[in-house]
């Protein structure tokens, strides 16, 4: 008899076993528009405690549901969660710090709109972006205070954890609401319909009239490169691909695949 076919519905088994490990207060957290070209990107973080029942139905990583799906999970999820919240870094200040701090700023954005304070983050990916690298080992003994909770990483926590999953759906509605109503300000790149990520109207736009004050100026855009491959002026010093990773970023700075589909 062939194997029963594992759920790809999250659930609470990951966060049932960290608080028996003493991690009372959970935080799922995870981003969108890393990969993005214009927009913020948006840091979403849902804390549970062992009060806090099976998520949702129908909760999943964001990229899963279609966006009348992720609205109507909204208002489910923040009655369902103990506290919960949005953060986002902008254009600006991805170009000022990179894409990594920028993460970095927006996470902990969200985390200090909480009115609790989580044990353990549970993050989405292999990589630690919420952690300063001064609260590192022997560094952190060093620093007057620690700014951060304690993190654990999970490869596609989004699709295990419902903490996670529900972290994921509040950032990305909340991100595509900015995108949409900023649409209007600048119809020509269609944020209405790919929320700022490299859909092909997008990129004929950024070919036809530039970038904006919106978009992210220290990456290497379509619309922003000379005839023989040098940069315009104002963006001189990008070092980077058009793989879509930011100039300051580094070797892990790779963007998140959370633009699939631009739902």
């Amino acid at each position: 008899m062939p194997p029963p076919v594992r759920s790809r519905k999250p659930n609470l088994r990951v966060e049932r076993a960290l608080q028996r490990d003493g991690y009372r207060l959970l935080a799922g957290m995870d981003e969108v528009g890393r990969g993005a070209l214009a927009g913020p990107v948006t840091v979403g973080v849902v804390v549970i405690d062992e009060t806090c029942r099976s998520a949702p139905q129908g909760v999943r990583d964001s990229k899963l549901l279609q966006p009348h799906a992720r609205e109507a999970m909204v208002p489910r999820i923040r009655r369902w969660s103990l506290a919960h919240a949005v953060g986002h870094a902008s254009p600006a200040e991805i170009d000022e710090i990179g894409i990594i701090a920028a993460l970095r700023l927006a996470g902990r954005r969200a985390l200090a709109a909480l009115d609790v304070v989580p044990d353990l983050v549970i993050l989405d990916g292999n990589h630690d972006w919420l952690t300063s690298p001064d609260e590192v080992g022997l560094l952190a003994f060093a620093a007057d205070e620690v700014h951060s909770p304690p993190v654990t990483t999970m490869i596609k926590a989004d699709l295990k954890c419902s903490s996670v999953a529900s972290a994921s759906v509040l950032a990305k509605v909340e991100r595509d609401r900015i995108m949409v109503d900023l649409a209007p300000e600048h119809p020509a790149y269609a944020w209405e319909l790919n929320k700022g990520y490299s859909a092909p109207e997008h990129l004929d736009a950024l070919r036809e009239h530039g970038p904006c004050d919106l978009h992210r100026r220290s990456w290497r855009l379509p619309g922003t490169m000379t005839d023989d491959g040098g940069a315009f002026a104002a963006l001189d010093d990008a070092e980077v691909s058009p793989e879509l990773v930011s100039a300051n970023a580094g070797p892990n700075d790779r963007p998140h695949e959370d633009g699939a589909g631009h739902a």
